[in-house]
């Protein structure tokens, strides 16, 4: 038989010991919730600390050197394809009588006289 029906005083018992058992796994269920929370939490910040870190890292960086003068002159030249259209228009070349660009597989039409 059950012990507590035994002993008059074996149900207080019984209740006080699963009260305590009770209140033993809620207190257990909490902490460990509140850890994983906070682990949950502290990885979260973790990564967006590393993603911004990253970030400000490549702006960081230096700018690249710009070219020497005499590489890359300055000048105002305008093409047109001759099959589509398309227009470009140019700003900088390695010479001031550059190559006409390539488009749809031919050489572009030079819409400005060179001087």
């Amino acid at each position: 038989m059950l012990e507590y029906l035994k002993y008059p005083n074996s149900k207080k018992r019984l209740a006080v010991a699963g009260i305590t058992v009770l209140m033993a796994l809620y207190i257990i269920v909490n902490v460990l919730m509140i850890d994983l929370r906070l682990f949950v939490a502290l990885t979260a910040v973790a990564a967006i600390f590393m993603v911004g870190m990253r970030i400000l890292r490549g702006l960081a960086r230096p700018v690249t050197p710009p070219p020497e003068p005499g590489l890359l002159r300055k000048v105002k030249l305008h093409y047109q394809c001759t099959i589509c259209g398309a227009e470009v228009r140019m700003t900088v070349a390695p010479k001031e009588d550059p190559d006409p660009p390539r488009h749809c597989q031919e050489d572009m039409k030079l819409l400005t006289p060179i001087f």
